[in-house]
């Protein structure tokens, strides 16, 4: 196996990017391609020890960079970091691209170049969403990529995101939930009631609609919504986890008393903070397109790039894509036999 690394993407690269390959190296059999400037890249590698043979540079000129526009930057653009690859991946020369670079213009050159999976109309981005008062994570899918969606997106979505669940996350018969601003099949907007009842036709294990109180509870294990929402969802979320560990380091330091407890409570605190952090939970995967790209946060260091290059691998062994193709071929097949029933 081999995975491609953005080398320039992100506000920490290369520095942070290549010691985050170094640190993955150490927990997979497969090969780093890392992707961007050789004289930086290289001049990082060399602070490091490692198997010289694991990891390939690949040389390009330009950089994308989170000012440029993404359908202009990935057309003109030719040799930077993202395009070259995509087209690696296209001609199936890596079998998997991560970057922490500009997402739009991730996302646009993975439906340019990589094009989608034939049935799928709108690729998403898919985030893991951390339930730490149940030790247990779940997906958010769309996490970004789509402000408006159709029924039938959000159908797609509940089908990438189920397949996802179990193939990558070990999830057996993973609950998908339907973000709403009421449990009711009646409420919320014409394209989710719709949706609501297109998703109980499906075989999948559609547990109803979810609302936004409830996500940390663990209610669903795919959590479907369009972009809009979700994005909303992910920032908010991790807005207040850090302002609740910022109250609870104040707290903790207004009295002796305090002190004390927060001395006990060193390791829980610690504990805690692990569980909410992005870090952890690697990369979030653009699900739909004709390749495993993998998307990381644009602030990532090298503890999320291992991550992110670990929980790939998963991905890109259980075919992910490749089911995902089937899946939607079989489902537009139901609907046509059922269209010629009715």
């Amino acid at each position: 196996m081999k995975i491609a690394v953005d080398g320039m993407g992100g506000d920490h690269s290369p520095y942070e990017i290549v010691k985050g390959c170094i640190d993955a190296l150490e927990e997979m059999s497969g090969d780093i391609v890392i992707i961007g400037d050789k004289n930086l890249i290289e001049s990082e590698l060399e602070k490091y020890t490692y198997i010289h043979s694991k990891i390939t540079v690949v040389h390009t000129t330009d950089i994308i960079t989170n000012d440029d526009q993404p359908v202009k930057a990935i057309r003109s653009k030719k040799d930077s970091s993202m395009v070259v690859g995509m087209n690696l991946l296209k001609e199936k020369k890596i079998d998997g691209f991560i970057s922490a670079g500009n997402t739009g213009a991730l996302m646009t050159g993975a439906l340019l170049i990589l094009g989608r999976i034939p049935g799928i109309d709108r690729p998403s981005l898919t985030a893991v969403y951390p339930n730490p008062a149940i030790k247990k994570a779940c997906l958010l899918v769309d996490a970004g990529a789509n402000a408006e969606c159709k029924a039938n997106n959000l159908v797609e979505f509940a089908i990438m995101g189920s397949i996802y669940c179990e193939k990558v996350l070990n999830i057996s018969r993973p609950r998908v939930g339907l973000v709403n601003i009421g449990i009711e099949a009646n409420k919320g907007t014409s394209v989710v009631k719709d949706a609501y009842q297109r998703l109980e036709k499906t075989s999948l294990n559609f547990t109803g609609n979810i609302e936004a109180r409830e996500l940390q509870n663990g209610i669903a294990d795919v959590i479907v919504c369009d972009g809009f929402v979700g994005n909303v969802i992910l920032k908010l979320s991790e807005g207040v986890a850090l302002s609740f560990i910022q109250l609870m380091k104040n707290k903790l330091k207004e009295s002796l008393v305090a002190k004390i407890g927060a001395l006990i409570l060193y390791g829980k605190l610690k504990d805690l903070k692990k569980e909410l952090d992005y870090s952890e939970y690697g990369g979030a995967p653009i699900l739909g397109v004709r390749g495993a790209v993998v998307k990381m946060h644009g602030s990532s260091e090298a503890k999320a790039v291992k991550n992110a290059i670990l929980k790939a691998i998963p991905y890109i062994q259980n075919n992910v894509v490749d089911i995902i193709h089937d899946e939607i071929v079989m489902l537009q097949g139901n609907d046509s036999k059922e269209g010629k029933d009715e």
